[in-house]
């Protein structure tokens, strides 16, 4: 079983979805971090995952629960296992007390907005059976509320067609790369896989396309920026565009850990790695150059550039 954490990425969702027909989900009873974790579950559940919340009184986690209860008793708890609307509806009656009117008012918009978010019409009324029952709302309620919804989102529904821009192709000519080039590459692409905007405008202003030396990570990157350019971050939607070569190279880079703890730090770190290599490349230019036999002003200019890049390499860590 691999650990995300409760900081859930739409690419590692991807990943899940991609392995696993039904994800089931425990949840330990502590309030900490569900807002991070409601946010795992939409990610998932946008993904057309079928997806389940176990929860668990008395151990923290199933190994705990297993030891304690025995194997047959946690095999009911899956059977029990709620869904993703269930949840969320006990999570937002926690905040409320529905013996006022206006938190009842408050519950019923809120349960309205899950519910109308269901495609399946069949689905919709099991949930709203369900609800009904358990929370004492009057099911013609919750219908009215989620039909006045579904109707607003009819007409606020304008699809815009854009134009594709035409990609010309370059030949590349193949050179060998680092290890160290390689897993930088990766880090970067784990880095755009947030699918976070304002960090990829930050690596698109110091990282081009043709710095990418791997040929499978250039075509994932040129992706990648194209749909960001266009501000579309839904990854999940470009990763299934992907060519199943790249779909897999993905799949290889989600499952490392890159110990990345500060994001800003760690896109520093790339930008001086690269600043280095650009240094380094000129430098032995510069030795070549100056092991060939030149005039002396054009010797001065060189051997100035050199130190020059001496001085800025002893800055770099």
């Amino acid at each position: 079983m691999h650990h995300f954490g409760t900081a859930l990425t739409q690419a590692q969702g991807w990943l899940l979805r991609k392995n696993a027909e039904q994800i089931i989900l425990s949840f330990d009873s502590d309030e900490a971090g569900l807002t991070a974790k409601i946010r795992a579950l939409d990610i998932l559940q946008n993904m057309g995952c079928d997806i389940r919340i176990l929860q668990m009184d008395g151990a923290k986690d199933p190994d705990e629960y297993i030891i304690k209860y025995g194997n047959a008793r946690f095999q009911s708890l899956i059977e029990k296992a709620q869904s993703v609307i269930e949840f969320k509806v006990k999570v937002l009656k926690r905040d409320l007390n529905l013996d006022s009117t206006n938190d009842k008012i408050k519950f019923l918009n809120e349960i309205a907005k899950l519910i109308s978010k269901v495609d399946n019409t069949m689905e919709r009324e099991i949930y709203i059976e369900k609800i009904s029952k358990e929370y004492q709302i009057s099911k013609e309620a919750i219908y009215a509320e989620v039909n006045k919804l579904k109707y607003a989102n009819i007409k606020d529904e304008k699809i815009l067609e854009k134009e594709k821009p035409i990609i010309k192709h370059k030949k590349i000519e193949k050179q060998e790369i680092s290890e160290a080039v390689f897993k930088r590459e990766n880090t970067i692409l784990s880095i755009l896989l947030m699918g976070d905007l304002n960090i990829f405008q930050i690596i698109k202003q110091n990282i081009n396309i043709e710095d990418f030396k791997d040929d499978l990570n250039k075509k994932i990157a040129k992706k990648l920026y194209e749909e960001f350019q266009k501000g579309n971050s839904n990854i999940n939607g470009i990763l299934d565009t992907l060519s199943e070569e790249e779909q897999n190279h993905i799949t290889e880079i989600l499952a490392d850990d890159y110990e990345i703890v500060d994001i800003e730090k760690a896109i520093d770190d790339i930008m001086q790695s690269y600043e280095k290599d650009k240094l380094n490349q000129r430098k032995y230019e510069i030795l070549e150059q100056l092991e060939n036999n030149i005039d002396n002003s054009q010797k001065k200019e060189l051997e100035k550039e050199l130190s020059n890049i001496i001085i800025r390499l002893a800055k770099i860590k």
